[in-house]
């Protein structure tokens, strides 16, 4: 036994030296997962490579220093945003009739419509040179949040425009023509949006998408021209049944090489408008029976111009390169201030009910079973409120964390569903 204990005491003092445990546990582990893991596709390693880090950086490598954490200037809005908060979104907030919209409409009253069109809520992110309101993004998240709480149909509507989409990818990505055309188009409302990715069989799994584009030559406005013969099927897209102009992802194909060597190019994303020939949008989801504009698309065969690819010919199989690159921002808004909307709501009301409803001559709010799960509702929501406020921050200053905005994403929807739970 002594022996035992001498031998096991060794190998402790000889693993604590950190030469010795790399040559004996680290190096064999990692080429043993090395042999037995897939390698990685194109599409996942981009992915991974996206964005860049914050604070959370520190975090990770085990050295956080707090004292920077706790200098870090808490989300503020400027005085157009504050301004805009205290009338356009108040006055939306009195039009909205939750029980009117989904039980009875199963849409927005048209009254709402024009006022999200007539007070640009649909340009958050569009800059103010083209028409937008070039909102920050703690403007944009408590906007969405707090219409999320009268109406998530209302909320959702809103929150797709300004999130990964069009208006984003024109923004960054864009020719100089195709940014004069359509952002001002989006910004008044004249346009509606919808981005259409995902599919029947594929929708995170971007890179399994069977969306194709086959470049070709044929006619449009009356000439020949090098242009893309597309095929597509996709559905659970918002604002597909109302959108005017479409962005679609697809995989692009170059067989006869008219554009250089490269005969699969990768997913590439092109901008549509609906009315286009060929272009079939309709067949309505009601996602839980909510009320918002969610659909399918479609189109056989359909032919459009090499610069309707979103940043023109230069930027054909960088689309999901693109996605990847503005998605961290609009992961970190738009959901996250939905599970926080959510949050309120239900303590809003649970609380409310557990007050006014009595049993056996108390509020059952009194009710130790009842209070646990109030109780379970006000920390999670301190923690839902937390986690968006944190998030904005990383934002806002000019960041675009992928892992904080990926963890904020997942953890603050299963915690807005535990909330609901215990409500």
């Amino acid at each position: 036994m002594e022996i035992l204990i001498i031998v096991l005491i060794a190998l402790l003092l000889l693993l604590a030296i950190g030469d010795i445990r790399r040559a004996l546990i680290t190096r064999p582990v990692f080429a043993f997962f090395q042999r037995v893991l897939p390698p990685l596709s194109p599409t996942e390693r981009e992915a991974m490579q996206a964005g860049d880090t914050w604070w959370d950086a520190e975090l990770f490598q085990g050295r956080p220093n707090w004292q920077a954490f706790l200098q870090t200037n808490a989300p503020h809005f400027t005085p157009e945003e504050q301004d805009f908060i205290d009338n356009q979104l108040e006055t939306l907030l009195a039009m909205l009739d939750d029980f009117e919209i989904v039980q009875e409409d199963c849409d927005l009253p048209e009254a709402v419509w024009a006022y999200l069109r007539k007070e640009k809520f649909f340009a958050m992110i569009i800059g103010r040179e083209f028409g937008g309101l070039d909102f920050s993004p703690a403007a944009n998240s408590h906007i969405v949040s707090r219409i999320a709480t009268r109406s998530i149909s209302a909320a959702v509507t809103v929150m797709v425009p300004n999130s990964l989409g069009l208006g984003e990818l024109l923004t960054h990505y864009g020719t100089t023509e195709q940014k004069d055309y359509w952002l001002p188009r989006l910004a008044s409302g004249e346009d509606i949006p919808c981005f259409a990715l995902t599919g029947p069989e594929a929708g995170s799994d971007a890179g399994s998408i069977p969306d194709t584009g086959i470049i070709c030559r044929g006619e449009h406005d009356g000439k020949e021209v090098v242009g893309i013969r597309l095929n597509w099927d996709k559905r659970y897209i918002t604002l597909a049944p109302v959108a005017t102009v479409l962005g679609l992802a697809f995989k692009l194909y170059d067989p006869d090489g008219l554009l250089g060597d490269n005969k699969e190019l990768g997913i590439t994303c092109a901008l549509i408008p609906t009315n286009h020939p060929g272009v079939e949008t309709g067949a309505r989801h009601l996602p839980l029976n909510q009320a918002f504009m969610n659909g399918t698309t479609y189109g056989k065969d359909v032919f459009v111009p090499l610069d309707w690819i979103i940043g023109g010919p230069d930027y054909a199989g960088k689309g999901w390169q693109m996605l990847m690159e503005c998605l961290s921002a609009g992961r970190g808004i738009s959901l996250p201030a939905l599970a926080a909307a959510t949050g309120h709501l239900t303590e809003r009301m649970t609380g409310a009910y557990a007050y006014v409803r009595r049993q056996f001559g108390l509020p059952i709010g009194k009710f130790e079973g009842v209070q646990a799960a109030m109780g379970k509702i006000g920390g999670t929501n301190y923690i839902l409120e937390s986690m968006r406020r944190l998030t904005v921050t990383a934002l806002m200053a000019g960041k675009s964390p992928s892992v904080i905005t990926a963890m904020t994403k997942y953890h603050m929807t299963e915690m807005g569903r535990q909330v609901m739970d215990a409500a």
